[in-house]
């Protein structure tokens, strides 16, 4: 691309960036996150992203490679490098863990009963009905007392008097518990955002990403439709689960690949005059 048109490419979607960006400042003005620390923060996203997917012929780049690409300091990112990478992976693998776990007791036909709804399961027995053979169904790599106590705390999972471990409503609909909260918004925003840039960068599109929007209708209307997306969706979303739950068990024996998925659906609404103004900002 020509240095012309890629300055004004880049320009244009910097205006892009800006409405991105809105509801993502306002987060961080929320949670106490000044300019100064998302520089810093932002820098370390630049070089990882740049060691991650710019390599060439699979070598790693050089420390002047990144700076060329990224704009980031030869200093900095040294400091970067050194300082290695965090925990946010792992986070996410954790994440990732806990949600199978709840899907395959809200699913697996051992872990509910006829009317799907997930039974009370001892710690451990000697027969397959138990925690510790729901944990071991999904992984063998993490101790079913670990993942047993952090879905305690998270409120997901309570115990009555005579041992039996029940999997609470929160763990359908979303639990309110804060960290809990920014998991979700960080995996489920982070997977969005992933597969729309595939798509915006790719020549054909790879992944499916469709919306439905209407910007002139009264709030009752709204209010209609809102109600069906959410039952339709969370039908959508059970009938997959189950699907996706019987697909992993029957998977089991297979030493292939993995992969994982994640299907997002959300529903958004604001005042037409304010949908406007943001346009008129950006």
């Amino acid at each position: 691309m020509a240095r012309g048109k890629q300055t004004n490419a880049s320009d244009a979607f910097m205006r892009v960036l800006r409405g991105l960006l809105r509801p993502l400042v306002r987060t961080m003005i929320v949670r106490g996150l000044t300019a100064p620390a998302i520089y810093g923060l932002l820098k370390r996203v630049y070089v990882e992203v740049a060691e991650e997917s710019f390599r060439l012929d699979d070598k790693p780049l050089t420390d002047s490679r990144i700076a060329l690409l990224t704009g980031v300091h030869r200093k900095d990112i040294r400091t970067i490098k050194a300082e290695g990478s965090d925990a946010t992976g792992q986070t996410r693998r954790n994440s990732a863990l806990l949600a199978t776990v709840i899907g395959q007791w809200m699913s697996a036909p051992e872990f509910s009963d006829s009317n799907g709804t997930p039974v009370l399961l001892p710690r451990q027995a000697d027969n397959a009905l138990s925690f510790e053979a729901l944990v071991r169904s999904v992984s063998r790599d993490v101790r079913p007392r670990t993942v047993l106590d952090e879905l305690q705390n998270a409120g997901l999972i309570t115990e009555s008097r005579d041992g039996l471990l029940r999997l609470e409503a929160e763990a359908i609909v979303g639990t309110g518990n804060t960290p809990d909260k920014e998991a979700f918004f960080a995996a489920n925003v982070g997977d969005h955002l992933a597969a729309a840039t595939e798509n915006l960068l790719a020549d054909t599109p790879p992944f499916f990403e469709r919306a439905v929007f209407y910007n002139q209708l009264p709030p009752d209307a709204v209010d209609a439709v809102e109600t069906a997306a959410r039952a339709q969706a969370q039908t959508l979303l059970e009938d997959l689960n189950k699907q996706s739950s019987d697909l992993h068990r029957a998977s089991k024996g297979n030493d292939g690949p993995r992969q994982r998925y994640r299907l997002g659906i959300y529903f958004y609404r604001e005042d037409a005059a304010d949908a406007e103004e943001k346009v008129q900002d950006q």
